[in-house]
């Protein structure tokens, strides 16, 4: 239903709108009584070649729904169904915030690529919490692993950011499998200037302590997203704090504000301005990122790769590159709901293809 909706009509409608309606054919499906259990069933009965453990949580599959699709967390559950392995929803802030105006999110369909500037429009993690509690009071079949990716609200001024964070910790942390901060997103002034390593480590300090205070005895696994536009010597040295902090994580990488190497035209690039590009540009970037993080971290923190996964390909490249899970949002939406089962599937072909019998077996196989 989603695919020909795609084809049809989604196509000619503006980017939001358009996503909007997307997510609403997500929910309705998923959520279906007399379709959404079989979803589950499927996802359940999935090639156990796909099964891993990693941030101590077990995993169906090593895909995942990255954040920026489901930002309030409306559907969770539906996503999963669908095929994803997990689903990280966000960016949530600690205060409500409308984003940027619009319009703020376009296609480059000739890069396979999206543009936003949405600027982390959310409801506030005061209004997120509850339906996470729902979520976890009532556990259901096909609920994937929850991430909460948390981010600073904009009228937060930088010297008030540990706070701003640790207030969406405190809100959000106790219903997390896992939490990520966002400090990479283009499109909240300052934002970016927080992955500077010494306005970095309060943060994240701040942060964990907050968890373990909100969790009752439950490690919540802690992790950074950085964007792919760092220097090489940046992203060795958020490695080496994320070693010395003994993060659990590195979640690489965020969208980027270079034009570089678009085939879309530049006056249609020109038209859609400023804001972050994700998909099929950041691709070679992201593999290389994920090689040079994981030889800089510790055997046991985890690199989740996102950025320009397309197919089972892409996927297969960074975890024998060192990635122990893969993310995807700009792949999702062009190509459809059934887009996360069929890249599982052809996953799974490639890893018993080359002898493995679980994932865990080709993370890092190529370094």
């Amino acid at each position: 239903m989603y695919d020909a909706l795609m084809r049809t009509v989604l196509r000619h409608v503006p980017s939001e709108p358009a996503h909007r309606m997307g997510f609403g054919v997500v929910r309705a499906l998923g959520g279906a009584p007399g379709v959404g259990p079989r979803l589950a069933g499927r996802l359940k009965t999935a090639d156990p070649v796909l099964r891993t453990r990693a941030l101590g949580l077990d995993f169906a599959g090593p895909l995942g729904l990255a954040a920026g699709f489901d930002k309030d967390a409306e559907g969770v559950l539906p996503l999963g169904r669908l095929g994803f392995a997990a689903v990280e929803i966000g960016t949530v802030t600690g205060r409500a915030q409308p984003g940027n105006p619009k319009p703020r999110l376009f296609r480059l369909v000739d890069d396979r690529a999206l543009v936003n500037r949405m600027g982390f429009n959310n409801a506030g993690a005061a209004a997120v919490a509850p339906r996470l509690a729902a979520l976890r009071s009532h556990p259901a079949p096909g609920m994937p692993v929850l991430g909460v990716n948390i981010g600073k609200s904009k009228v937060v001024p930088a010297e008030e950011a540990v706070g701003d964070y640790r207030a969406s910790a405190a809100a959000l942390g106790p219903y997390a499998d896992y939490v990520v901060v966002n400090v990479s997103s283009p499109n909240t002034p300052g934002l970016r200037d927080l992955q500077q390593v010494d306005v970095l480590e309060p943060l994240l300090v701040a942060v964990r302590d907050e968890l373990d205070r909100v969790s009752d005895g439950r490690r919540v696994p802690l992790l950074v997203k950085i964007t792919i536009d760092l220097a090489e010597a940046d992203v060795d040295a958020i490695a080496d704090l994320a070693v010395r902090l003994g993060l659990d994580g590195v979640v690489a990488t965020n969208t980027t504000i270079s034009r570089d190497g678009l085939r879309t035209p530049a006056d249609e690039v020109a038209a859609a301005g400023a804001g972050g590009i994700s998909g099929r540009p950041l691709a070679a970037q992201a593999l290389k990122v994920v090689r040079q993080l994981r030889s800089r971290l510790s055997d046991d923190q985890v690199v989740i790769s996102v950025g320009g996964i397309e197919n089972a390909a892409d996927a297969y490249r960074r975890i024998r590159a060192g990635a122990a899970l893969v993310q995807a949002y700009t792949g999702f939406v062009y190509g459809g709901l059934l887009w996360p089962t069929r890249l599982h599937r052809e996953l799974a072909t490639l890893l018993r293809a080359d002898g493995f019998t679980d994932i865990e077996q080709a993370v890092g196989a190529d370094l």
